[in-house]
């Protein structure tokens, strides 16, 4: 199982240890933070988007498919509905993820639409889209 380990610093700025990797996120200014690093919902688009990229270039590989490089730009919005059970309780709302893939190389259509296939089986992607539950404990 990985462990990540995270320590609040001056402001709203975070540090981050991943294995031997730490690196920092903050909040923007005009959300009170100081700007040194990315918001949290940046590095949540960056997971999907650096695991959909490995996949993408894994699978390729392995199949033998001329893929030079992939660009993948994420966006993240909430789309506020009432298309829902509940919905009268209380608002509802779909987090959207937007995920558009430049794929580089020497593809024909058939190899392109199998690896937009792939691209919705990175384990980040899978993880997002399916149930998640959040165990929270005190030490």
């Amino acid at each position: 199982m990985a462990e990540v380990i995270v320590r609040s610093l001056a402001g709203l700025r975070q540090q981050i240890d991943a294995g031997p990797h730490t690196f920092y996120a903050d909040e923007p200014a005009d959300v009170g933070g100081d700007d040194t690093g990315p918001d949290p919902y940046e590095l949540l688009l960056s997971a999907i988007g650096a695991c959909t990229s490995m996949t993408l270039l894994m699978y390729a590989r392995r199949k033998g498919i001329a893929l030079d490089h992939v660009e993948v730009r994420l966006s993240h919005s909430r789309d506020y509905t009432r298309d829902c059970q509940g919905c009268d309780e209380q608002p509802a709302h779909i987090d959207l993820i937007r995920r558009r893939i430049t794929l580089h190389g020497r593809l024909d259509e058939t190899q392109r639409a199998r690896l937009l296939e792939i691209a919705a089986k990175c384990p980040v992607h899978r993880t997002l889209e399916g149930e998640i539950r959040v165990l929270d404990e005190l030490e």
